[in-house]
């Protein structure tokens, strides 16, 4: 099975990673280098590092809408085009270039959590648990059929970069157990309900800052969302500082925002 993988943060890599293993993945498409660090230099995505530390050929079209890219998609005659945190809208010409479609990696429980912030939204919301939806892409925002899901619990500690990290495992090994079931005809698709959909709208950095004068748990709710980024900070007198940790204490202690 030709496989073309499209992602570019690490989660994607870590996906990317699994399929090397046990897979034949011909060509990987990921965004284009972004400037990045102090001295903004050009930097390639963790998705492009993994796939020339293997010899891929590596494709970063600034947009999948123009001939030039959906030719370059199409000469491949992938199989399967396997889609994790990839960042660029896939249109229909693309969606049908391969033999069984584009399979993405969703990082919640499907129809909830639509969108791009899936995982700091699912702890913002106080959910107990998320997961990872194998999908079959259509053309609509994260609307396709589920092919499979894996619950993750959510512990009352994690961040967003801890069940990212777990997360980023569950959907490496779902990948693979979804991949194997499509070559099996044993993968069943299963139409969301539309009517039970949430939104993960992206995160803001006006979000981060803190309202003192909100309930407790969702202030601890909001550091734990927003770190690593955008990380929730305040003003101390006149100096920010931003918040990493912290942990509801039980009984009344003072006005809000005050520093005993």
């Amino acid at each position: 099975m030709k496989i073309i993988f499209a992602g570019t943060p690490q989660f994607a890599a870590s996906a990317l990673a699994a399929l090397l293993g046990e897979r034949q993945v011909v060509a990987v498409l990921t965004q284009p280098d972004r400037p990045a660090g102090r001295g903004m230099l050009l930097t390639p995505s963790p998705v492009k590092q993994l796939a020339l530390q293997h010899g891929l050929p590596v494709l970063q079209p600034a947009t999948l809408r123009t001939e030039e890219a959906q030719h370059a998609i199409a000469v491949l005659d992938a199989d399967v085009m396997v889609v994790a945190a990839y960042g660029l809208i896939l249109p229909k010409a693309v969606l049908q270039l391969p033999r069984y479609g584009c399979l993405n990696i969703h990082a919640s429980l499907l129809p909830r959590w639509r969108g791009a912030a899936p995982i700091p939204r699912a702890i913002l919301a106080g959910d107990s648990e998320t997961g990872i939806t194998i999908m079959q892409m259509d053309e609509g925002l994260d609307t396709g059929d589920m092919l499979l899901r894996r619950i993750c619990p959510i512990a009352p500690d994690d961040t967003a970069q801890t069940l990212h990290d777990k997360l980023a495992v569950i959907g490496a090994d779902s990948i693979l157990e979804a991949l194997r079931l499509l070559q099996e005809h044993r993968l069943t698709p299963v139409k969301q309900d539309n009517d039970a959909a949430t939104y993960a709208a992206k995160l803001l950095k006006s979000e981060a800052q803190i309202d003192w004068r909100q309930d407790a748990r969702q202030i601890e709710r909001a550091v734990r969302a927003f770190n690593p980024f955008p990380v929730c900070h305040a003003d101390f007198n006149g100096v920010a500082i931003k918040i990493w940790q912290a942990g509801l204490c039980a009984g009344e202690h003072g006005e809000p925002g005050k520093v005993l």
